[in-house]
């Protein structure tokens, strides 16, 4: 299987990206948007298998994070989702891609939607995974969730939220009953998925700036996002992905089936907020389906 890696110039700064297959044969490629914000592309890495069909996949780490450029001096304001279409753009552009699909988990999805409602003549197919259509969605989602969290989990949590503590060990062991729950149920978490988690603490400017300390406790640049109000925008094929024990509750994903007119959700049973480890197969097949149904 053909692999290039390399960087594209972006701002002053260097974005970097993966091609897994030949973005010249088997269709529109894939694009892999990682979440966060303020991830990288390792724990997507499985959607590189979908490659094996003849169909091109391009991850990449956005600005801030992973291989690309980071900025750890620049200021909060600097992190916004206009900067990450753009860089998404560039990419898109630096590669030479007329015709694609785009799929984001997480984050990403929010950044892939926000780039659908632009409508850009060359995205032809759109998957949104674990995603929340707004932030007040996803954080009332997290506070019932966390209700059913043991109730000294619950306890050690909000004390530290109420002193500012989050950055404690004691802190994180209780948010890790949480992500063992609803973000990843394999314990221990995958290699891929730990060198993620490893490279946000080594540098968590961007996630802390839009999001905050955990999944739950939203506190930065992004709490007050929605998207609900200009989902009848997005004019191609989108395919909604969630897991039945996801932080990414039905509720939030809802407005995305109530207001893109193609659209079809898949909910994975044994799945927390990442399908495409916790059953990576299904995961694989059921999105090399819908780009073959709907692009090929």
């Amino acid at each position: 299987m053909q692999v290039r890696e390399g960087y594209a110039s972006f701002r002053g700064h260097r974005t970097w990206f993966r091609v897994t297959g030949d973005l010249n044969a088997g269709g529109p490629p894939l694009i892999i948007a990682h979440g966060g914000p303020g991830c990288t592309h390792d724990y997507v890495d499985s959607f590189k298998d979908l490659a094996a069909t003849g169909r091109a996949v391009v991850h990449y780490d956005q600005l801030g994070n992973g291989r690309s450029t980071h900025l750890p001096d620049a200021p909060t304001e600097y992190w916004v989702v206009d900067l990450f279409l753009a860089e998404l753009n560039n990419l898109i552009a630096h590669l030479g891609i007329h015709d694609y699909a785009l799929l984001g988990q997480s984050w990403g999805g929010i950044l892939g939607a926000e780039h659908a409602v632009r409508q850009p003549v060359g995205l032809k197919a759109l998957i949104i995974a674990n995603s929340p259509a707004s932030m007040a969605l996803w954080s009332e989602a997290a506070d019932r969730l966390r209700l059913a969290l043991p109730t000294e989990v619950q306890a050690t949590l909000l004390r530290h939220e109420d002193a500012g503590t989050t950055d404690s060990a004691e802190y994180r062991a209780a948010s890790d009953v949480f992500y063992a729950r609803h973000v990843c149920r394999i314990q221990p978490v995958p290699a891929e998925v730990a060198r993620t988690f490893a490279a946000i603490d080594a540098d968590p400017t961007v996630y802390h700036a839009m999001n905050g300390p955990t999944e739950f406790h939203v506190i930065g640049g992004m709490r007050n996002w929605t998207i609900i109000d200009r989902l009848s925008r997005i004019q191609v094929p989108t395919l909604l992905i969630s897991g039945r024990y996801d932080e990414a509750t039905p509720e939030t994903v809802q407005p995305f089936a109530d207001g893109i007119s193609d659209v079809q959700w898949q909910i994975f049973e044994r799945s927390s907020h990442m399908p495409h480890v916790e059953e990576r197969e299904a995961c694989m097949a059921c999105v090399a389906q819908f780009l073959e149904q709907r692009l090929d």
